[in-house]
């Protein structure tokens, strides 16, 4: 069974992104060390998903980026969630409009690599609060926010979590992998019972 990495970046008080949805980090560039760890990760997903802002910001963005992230962010498929929007137009990418329990469910029953979920706020909220994470991967950022889009929010139950990785690289950043206690102990999700993590 496929995993569901939750994989973003974070300030050091929490949040992904300021009010405005931007990532006031406080640095132009990632280094060499975090970039390869990003091609890395992006290069292993099965599939990439998201919801409809971070899906329209993306589309927006990498089907004429000259980066080095373009391919495999165009060529890999993508699940975008969303009830509202009515056209995927950015190749390789689906509409998911169910449950979203059901739908996470379906794509890690689905065979291939990990499923790698990006966000934005309320999307990776979401997927927290129904227990549907089995891995995060927390790019957490030399910079406090005071204020804006809380990683967390709405948990029914705190989240234990177990550290599994951390490195830190010369911009400041920080790159932890947590899995919830239960997944760390040999326990995956059963995404007919994500109740049951942590």
């Amino acid at each position: 069974m496929r995993r569901l990495i939750l994989q973003t970046g974070v300030s050091i008080d929490g949040y992904v992104a300021a009010l405005d949805g931007s990532h006031p980090w406080g640095y132009a560039n990632p280094d060499e060390g975090t970039k390869r760890w990003i091609l890395d990760s992006v290069y292993g997903a099965g599939a990439h998903l998201m919801g409809r802002v971070t899906y329209e910001e993306m589309a927006a963005h990498w089907p004429t980026s000259k980066s080095e992230y373009a391919q495999p962010m165009n060529e890999i498929p993508k699940v975008v969630f969303s009830k509202t929007l009515q056209h995927a137009d950015w190749p390789e990418t689906r509409i998911a409009r169910g449950d979203l329990g059901e739908e996470i469910g379906r794509l890690k029953r689905e065979p291939g690599n990990d499923l790698i979920a990006y966000g934005g706020a309320t999307f990776a909220q979401a997927l927290s609060r129904l227990g549907l994470v089995d891995e995060y991967r927390l790019m957490i950022q030399p910079a406090a926010l005071g204020v804006g889009l809380p990683l967390f929010k709405g948990l029914a139950a705190p989240l234990h979590l177990e550290l599994i990785e951390a490195t830190t690289y010369a911009t400041g950043v920080a790159i932890h992998v947590y899995r919830p206690r239960s997944i760390a102990a040999g326990e995956p999700v059963d995404p007919d019972h994500p109740e049951q993590v942590g």
